[in-house]
């Protein structure tokens, strides 16, 4: 609740003895005013506002959910944040804070209990002073409903590997829901989140599901007329063009500082560059390449950027109905990664801000615990012709390779062109797969409106080059079960799992980590998963990456995007500065 500042007056009872006039008035400070003059009212204050971007032109918010979209509708994430709220959520650093519950669940609150089989309770309490947008408190029923609908396989939401843990769900009360869990689960206390079953409103939603689950994701409640429990209140959603909301005089964290914020929708990077420069105050999510951050560090005087840590830059290779057969042997995919010269692919890509990397684990605590499972490669045209060599490839005498039919070698490599980085990484991945293996690539720049058909982009027949983002927590680690296949049985709906590599040993290693509490263990789990991918090489792994945010400088206590969380995990904090 904002603070209501109360000013009171002094009033001062005087007896002036032998004094025949009364008193002179005296002004709010204790001075002498001057005859006949009254209080003047305060001008009012004049709203602070800001103009912020995304780089993507999202249908609703629900593409989160259903993932309408292929891989992430860059920004989206941020605007849930923005407007929503979980009974939890991360800062910049992944901790765990509460947010519309009173506590995270823990093991010294009495929250998280863990039985000495393995199973385990986890309890929320929420806030008394949670509400919902238009009024109505956050309640248990609201918790239910969402777990309701996120496991309904006809709605296309990815199912979560969470679920499958939890033996029962039960709420004593309208505030108070615990979990009762089969096995142990390392993020009990991050369920009701954005990373699972982030409340929904069931006093609005519950009846249009039942009625019509069909028409469901197409609801106006999920961009124009939607109702959350955030720091804004939805004020605008105009398709194509922008979203603007307002400040939440009852977010249980305290009214945001900024009164509304102004959300454009602009999936070129270009023209969103051009926007910054002509006075735009931030962009929101990963916006622009570090190529264009310096750029525009050069170019705006009144602005600046923040780099953090963000993900990885891999090549994933086809493993379900691949062309040309041979990718799926490990020692061409050897040979691949060998002959292409990282370090100078890197330093070109991220100006020397990012570093190359045989894993997507980042540096850190987690990698300096697995890291003598890590298997590397260097850059060794020689040893990587060898290997084609070996694999029944003769160089011809134009530099291309044939097999022993005479047939010509040629790949084909695919990336989106929303990051203004992809389209370099390919030319210069093909380059050295040509100039150092002899490999001819095909290039294939897969265009926004193409980018969306899910079965397009999940059958690539060779290698696609896509950064994201990623860390250890499970919900990026499930990326790499066989379950998060895209497949036409289950309607290529599922995500993450890129290369559409099934591996029993990859899925007993994540189940493991997952299910581990102490810390030991489960990071001996989170080795043997890498380990694999290391020998096996699935996505060729070219570097651990960094990612710029765009912020005016009149701009104050933004952290900026990170592998943890949106820039927007603490958004009622922004201010502009006096």
């Amino acid at each position: 609740m904002a603070l209501r500042v109360v000013l009171g007056f002094a009033v001062i009872f005087g007896m002036l003895a032998g004094c025949a006039s009364p008193p002179a008035p005296r002004g709010s400070e204790g001075a002498p005013s001057s005859a006949g003059a009254t209080a003047q009212p305060q001008a009012p204050r004049t709203p602070k506002r800001i103009v912020s971007a995304v780089r993507s032109n999202p249908v609703s918010l629900i593409q989160t959910k259903t993932q309408q979209q292929v891989g992430r509708v860059q920004g989206l994430d941020a605007i849930e944040e923005i407007v929503h709220a979980g009974l939890i959520h991360r800062n910049d650093q992944g901790v765990v804070l509460p947010q519309l519950a009173e506590a995270v669940p823990t093991i010294e609150n009495g929250g998280w209990k863990v039985e000495s089989d393995g199973r385990m309770e986890t309890t929320w309490k929420i806030k008394a002073n949670a509400k919902w947008h238009d009024g109505v408190p956050v309640t248990t029923d609201d918790l239910r409903f969402a777990m309701t609908i996120e496991q309904d396989k006809d709605l296309g939401i990815p199912l979560n590997p969470a679920y499958a843990l939890i033996e029962r769900v039960e709420a004593p009360d309208p505030k108070t829901i615990t979990l009762y869990w089969k096995q142990p689960f390392i993020e009990a206390d991050a369920f009701f989140s954005y990373q699972v079953g982030l409340p929904v409103p069931a006093h609005i939603l519950e009846a249009p599901f039942k009625d019509d689950p069909a028409g469901f994701a197409g609801l106006p409640y999920w961009n124009r007329d939607f109702i959350g429990a955030g720091p804004y209140k939805m004020k605008e959603w105009a398709v194509d063009s922008h979203a603007i909301v307002q400040a939440n005089d009852d977010y249980v964290l305290g009214r945001p500082k900024i009164d509304e914020m102004e959300i454009k929708f602009i999936p070129d990077p270009t023209t969103l560059m051009a926007n910054i420069l002509a006075g735009m105050d931030m962009s929101l999510g990963r916006a622009l390449s570090v190529d264009q951050a310096v750029r525009l560090k050069e170019q705006w005087p009144t602005g600046t950027f923040a780099t953090r840590p963000y993900g990885w830059l891999p090549i994933h290779t086809q493993f379900v109905n691949p062309n040309p057969p041979v990718i799926t042997d490990v020692r061409f995919r050897r040979a691949v990664l060998e002959g292409i010269d990282r370090q100078q692919l890197v330093d070109s890509l991220f100006q020397g801000q990012a570093n190359v990397s045989d894993t997507w684990v980042a540096p850190g605590p987690e990698y300096e615990a697995i890291k003598a499972q890590v298997v590397h490669y260097q850059f060794d045209p020689r040893a990587g012709q060898q290997a084609l060599q070996d694999l029944g490839y003769t160089r011809r005498p134009d530099g291309s390779l044939a097999d022993s039919s005479g047939q010509h070698l040629t790949v084909s490599m695919y990336t989106t062109t929303q990051n203004e980085m992809h389209p370099k990484a390919i030319a210069a991945v093909s380059d050295y797969l040509q100039q150092n293996l002899g490999i001819a690539v095909d290039q294939n720049l897969i265009p926004p409106q193409r980018a969306q058909d899910r079965e397009y982009r999940a059958t690539f027949p060779s290698f696609e080059i896509v950064e994201s983002n990623i860390d250890t927590t499970s919900r990026n680690i499930n990326r790499f079960r066989s379950t998060s296949i895209a497949l036409p049985e289950n309607r290529f709906t599922a995500t993450g799992n890129n290369a559409r590599y099934s591996n029993p040993e990859v899925d007993a290693a994540i189940q493991s980590y997952v299910t581990t509490l102490p810390t030991g263990p489960r990071l001996e789990a989170l080795g043997r998963l890498v380990h694999i991918q290391t020998d096996q090489i699935p996505s060729l792994v070219m570097a651990n990456t960094v990612t710029p945010n765009a912020y005016s400088n009149r701009l104050v206590n933004i952290t900026g995007l990170s592998t943890f969380s949106t820039e927007a995990w603490n958004v009622q904090e922004w201010d502009l500065k006096e």
